[in-house]
């Protein structure tokens, strides 16, 4: 079963992203559905505006026909008052109009957003090794905002010259059946252009959208690189290589423009010299006394209204083909379910005894390399509160055992247990929560010293936070900030030292409180001294937990109750550190290389 994304509470109404085969029109449907009173209430309200304006021409039209003497006084009055009336019908219902549609446009774009953020949190690391953030990040703004211009203005624009263009062909044909059959005759030339060109405005608008995200991702790595590039002075090339980017973007857009324009133009050409020539043969009706002034003058007016209708309707459906391709994009995200699956009934861990780990004939490929075993056949047993340490070199499958523990991954073959259920049965959720890890690279939020600890457990009191930090010997160094806990860091912790991010990495682990313990080269890039501070932390946190520890510094692990010897993805050796010396294989040969000759 897949795991259900959480549904999106706004007032009593809950919306959870659609499932299955899903189109454009079902997307905007399935959020869009969530708020019919208010669609209703923006139909009722565009209604009366497309109404009171109808009846302008209506109105000028017996003005014309009555006269302007000083007979027709009265009437005349009556006629403007009434046309007083109608702007203010208009102009209320303008106003709600505008209101209910834009607040819909923005409701429904955040929870699409929303949507798209709930899932994208969720998917297995194979996802991201296939789209980059930068592109995710832009469907996540640039195509989301599309979407609210459509649903928040020009879906409404739509239904209002819909409603204009129906009701002013009917009050035409009232006025002259004559002129409306030749109007008709030249709506195909009208609308052929407009059907033609406009797939191609929806072709050119995907593209455009799809090199704004090139760029985007290639602007968002390049960022967050920047350092890198200072240092190896590569800001020109980085220079040319986005600008090289942009004007692709540039050169699509355009395409897009012109075809655009050219659809207008065309279509302003096609329905007014349509409308030239109607009207000549009305001018000669009214000489020859078939029809009113007046009779004529609104037909002018209702048959500006309908050009005017068609002609907002052709730029219409030019932002609806641009918005199809961005929602494409959100549904590609929304839509995609990720590789970790949970069954109907999930298994729960004991409640007590934990911390025994046990991979069965675990042997385990990644999809962008399906012929390289990374894992062969791969069996360990690690007891309750052991110490075991994974050494070996590159590429043996250290991080992959990391990997799958966590559950990022499944194994094509064997078993993963955890105080003996096996996590392919479980909840990942729930797997992880037995789980606290120290990575090489401490992730630290742009927030404060104490939200970024308090991520090991949202429920922490700020006593129980104190106190992680004191263990993880990161307090020394925090009550000298600024602002104490409260310190902002800034992005990814810039504002600290590297030892200082992995001590408070440990905190928030030594807050986690799990039974087992990940540590991934937790001091490996780590000066001497703050190695020592970092270790004391870990040792602490190690206290009464089972823990993995990868290291390629075989220094770090001589303490550990069994070091695994791990190449090509197998175990060559297991022992303790003194034991895998004496036995001369590859642990000793790669202590070798970092402790000089061994006698």
């Amino acid at each position: 079963m897949q795991r259900p994304i959480p549904s999106i509470t706004v007032g009593q109404a809950e919306i959870a992203p659609p499932r299955g085969k899903v189109t454009e029109i079902s997307l905007l449907w399935h959020f869009l559905s969530h708020y019919k009173k208010t669609m209703v209430g923006a139909l009722i309200a565009l209604l009366f505006a497309s109404g009171a304006t109808l009846m302008i021409p209506m109105a000028f039209r017996h003005m014309i026909d009555v006269g302007f003497s000083g007979e027709q006084t009265n009437l005349i009055n009556l006629y403007f008052g009434l046309l007083l009336v109608v702007a203010l019908v208009l102009a209320v219902a303008t106003f709600s109009r505008f209101y209910l549609v834009t607040w819909l446009g923005e409701r429904v774009v955040t929870d699409i957003r929303q949507a798209v953020f709930n899932n994208v949190i969720r998917l297995s690391p194979t996802f991201f090794e296939k789209n980059m953030s930068g592109d995710i990040i832009s469907r996540l703004t640039t195509d989301t905002t599309v979407i609210q211009s459509v649903v928040g203005s020009t879906v409404s624009v739509a239904l209002r010259n819909i409603l204009t263009l129906v009701g002013g062909l009917a009050l035409m044909a009232i006025t002259s059946a004559k002129m409306l059959g030749l109007v008709l005759l030249v709506v195909p030339v009208v609308v052929v252009p407009i059907i033609f060109l406009g797939r191609r405005v929806r072709k050119l608008s995907s593209l455009a959208q799809q090199k704004i995200a090139e760029s985007s991702a290639m602007a968002n790595e390049t960022i967050g690189a920047v350092q890198i590039i200072q240092a190896f002075t590569q800001e020109r090339r980085e220079s040319k290589k986005f600008k090289i980017s942009i004007e692709r973007s540039f050169g699509a857009s355009v395409d897009r423009i012109f075809v655009r324009a050219l659809l207008t133009g065309i279509v302003i050409l096609l329905i007014f010299a349509s409308m030239d020539l109607i009207l000549w043969v009305g001018a000669h009706d009214v000489i020859s006394g078939h029809m009113t002034g007046g009779e004529l003058a609104s037909f002018v007016m209702y048959a500006a209204l309908v050009a005017g209708a068609v002609g907002s309707l052709s730029e219409v459906y030019g932002e609806l083909q641009k918005a199809a391709g961005a929602i494409s994009r959100c549904i590609e995200i929304i839509s995609t379910k990720t590789d970790i699956e949970i069954p109907d009934t999930p298994l729960s861990f004991p409640a007590q005894d934990k911390g025994k780990i046990n991979f069965n004939h675990v042997t385990f490929t990644y999809s962008s390399r399906p012929d390289e075993k990374i894992l062969d056949d791969f069996c360990l047993s690690v007891a309750k509160g052991e110490t075991l340490a994974i050494v070996g070199p590159s590429g043996a499958g250290k991080s992959t055992v990391f990997q799958l523990i966590q559950r990022f991954y499944d194994p094509l073959d064997g078993a993963i247990l955890i105080d003996g259920v096996n996590i392919r049965e479980a909840d990942p959720e729930e797997v992880r929560k037995q789980l606290a890890i120290v990575p090489q690279d401490s992730v630290i939020f742009a927030t404060s010293v104490e939200e970024n600890i308090r991520y090991g457990n949202p429920q922490a009191t700020d006593e129980m936070v104190s106190a992680a930090a004191k263990a993880a010997r990161a307090y020394e160094f925090i009550e000298k900030l600024p602002d104490g806990m409260q310190t902002y860091l800034g992005e990814r912790g810039t504002r600290l030292s590297g030892g200082q991010r992995q001590r408070v990495s440990i905190a928030r682990a030594i807050l986690r409180n799990a039974p087992i313990l990940l540590l991934d080269e937790a001091t490996s890039s780590l000066d001497a001294e703050s190695e020592q501070k970092v270790q004391e932390a870990l040792d602490i946190l190690m206290q009464g937990r089972t823990t993995l520890v990868v290291a390629h510094r075989l220094a770090t692990v001589q303490k550990a109750d069994r070091i695994v010897v791990m190449d090509d993805g197998k175990i060559v050796d297991i022992g303790t550190h003194e034991q895998l010396l004496l036995k001369g294989g590859l642990y000793a040969r790669l202590a070798n290389l970092q402790f000089g000759a061994i006698e």
